[in-house]
């Protein structure tokens, strides 16, 4: 199996000492492990994901703004994205640091942990402010890349308003997105607007979240359910870590993350206890539950 030329340029690797072998799995994606031996003498290892179509190169490309905007905020939370592009014969690749997660390591006996739980990181994330894009005064809620979460493309485009962003680049975006793909539904379409009228206001409006204070956007890995995190060295050497991967990150409500983790279970009781001590619930506290059940909504009409 070899690497594309296109690969091997945008890393400057030597083709001579570069092997490629299948590595894991992926629903929508062939996943390889790159080895190659660097000018030193020392063996480096790549993770690399590959797939044909436009589609394959606009996830690839939200993948790799995700997984840096989440390395960026917690580096030992997530590997770092290397590349990504198109090779001469279509096919769409991206490339990231190795995660090794072998069971069978406690890591390499000198290196230290960050120290962090995965609670603790992913407050971290969620305290982390988005940065403030081009043509704007302060931080907004999108993401500079469409993401997809599974093979489902969303719209990221800016919004000032988090309550505008939700109902229309999620609730009304995937409403269309269903009616494209199924025909229109009378029924399920008057229940999204009516939720869009008078749910996502009165639950997400600046004048209501934290006492009239809004919400600032975050760091939001966006995909984060059980399937998405495990433990491994990330670049395959240093300390076990707990990790995550997959991201389809957006600037958002800490909160909207909550929707998926809580709907696919994954992460139990004392997980939130710990959370929540570190990045607190946003006010009215009452409506919490509220909240995260609005948030669970967009990701039962994505399936």
């Amino acid at each position: 199996m070899k690497v594309d030329p296109s690969v091997i340029s945008a890393l400057s690797l030597d083709p001579a000492t570069t092997t490629v072998t299948a590595y894991g799995s992926s629903g929508f994606n062939a996943t390889a492990k790159i080895s190659t031996t660097l000018k030193s003498g020392t063996q480096k290892y790549y993770f690399m994901k590959t797939a044909a179509g436009k589609n394959a190169e606009i996830m690839f490309r939200g993948e790799h703004a995700s997984l840096n905007a989440v390395h960026g905020a917690v580096s030992s939370l997530c590997p770092a994205s290397l590349v990504t592009g198109v090779s001469d014969d279509g096919t769409a690749y991206l490339v990231t640091d190795f995660i090794d997660m072998s069971s069978c390591f406690s890591g390499d006996g000198t290196a230290r942990p960050s120290g962090l739980s995965l609670a603790a990181k992913i407050a971290k994330l969620h305290t982390t402010p988005a940065p403030i894009p081009e043509g704007f005064s302060k931080p907004v809620f999108g993401f500079p890349e469409t993401t997809c979460c599974g093979n489902t493309a969303q719209r990221n485009d800016y919004k000032e308003s988090w309550a505008d962003f939700y109902a229309q680049n999620r609730l009304l975006a995937i409403l269309d997105r269903c009616e494209r793909n199924n025909g229109e539904d009378t029924e399920f379409g008057s229940l999204v607007e009516q939720t869009v009228k008078s749910v996502v206001p009165w639950l997400l409006g600046d004048d209501r979240l934290d006492d009239g204070r809004g919400v600032t956007p975050v760091v939001i890995h966006g995909d984060l359910w059980s399937g998405n995190k495990g433990r491994g060295r990330i670049g395959g050497k240093g300390a076990v870590e707990d990790i995550v991967f997959d991201p389809s990150a957006v600037y958002g409500h800490n909160e909207y993350e909550l929707g998926i983790m809580n709907m696919f279970g994954g992460f139990d009781t004392s997980f939130f206890d710990e959370y929540h001590r570190i990045c607190p619930k946003a006010s009215p506290i009452e409506e919490y539950e509220d909240r995260v059940t609005l948030y669970e909504l967009y990701v039962f009409d994505l399936l």
